[in-house]
């Protein structure tokens, strides 16, 4: 039964993220060195305050470009604020239907409150073809 495979059993757990005081910069270099589309970003006790994405990243730039402003600045000036997790027990299924809800491409997984991962769409494709070619 899908619904017994859980958020944890398949996300990522050796995660890249930032602060809000990164550069956008060591930001986008480091989405582009390790492929990936975005990333948590931490506060000060570990907790989630935002999340940058590649769109974050884009949008930054442009806007930037057209009000002829110096392109750069601080992750905190450019992530998303309206985070979406997931609990680290959910199952499969309400996670795709999270991210068709919520359409995202990523969500971190929480436990206790704290961030232990995070699992993406992708994720969620290896489960469910996991599952079934396991029957």
């Amino acid at each position: 039964m899908m619904r017994s495979v859980k958020a944890s059993d398949y996300m990522a757990t050796q995660l890249i993220t930032f602060t809000p005081d990164t550069d956008l910069f060591e930001a986008i270099n480091q989405l582009l060195e390790h492929r990936i589309t975005g990333a948590p970003v931490l506060g000060r006790e570990g907790e989630i305050v935002g999340l940058l994405s590649e769109a974050d990243c884009l949008k930054a730039i442009l806007t930037l470009t057209y009000h002829e402003e110096e392109v750069g600045g601080r992750v905190g000036d450019h992530m998303s604020t309206e985070v979406f997790t997931i609990n680290h027990d959910a199952d499969i299924i309400s996670v795709a239907e999270e991210f068709i809800t919520n359409k995202r491409r990523r969500l971190p997984v929480l436990k206790n409150g704290k961030l232990i991962g995070q699992i993406s769409r992708r994720d969620v494709l290896r489960a469910v073809g996991q599952f079934a070619q396991d029957g």
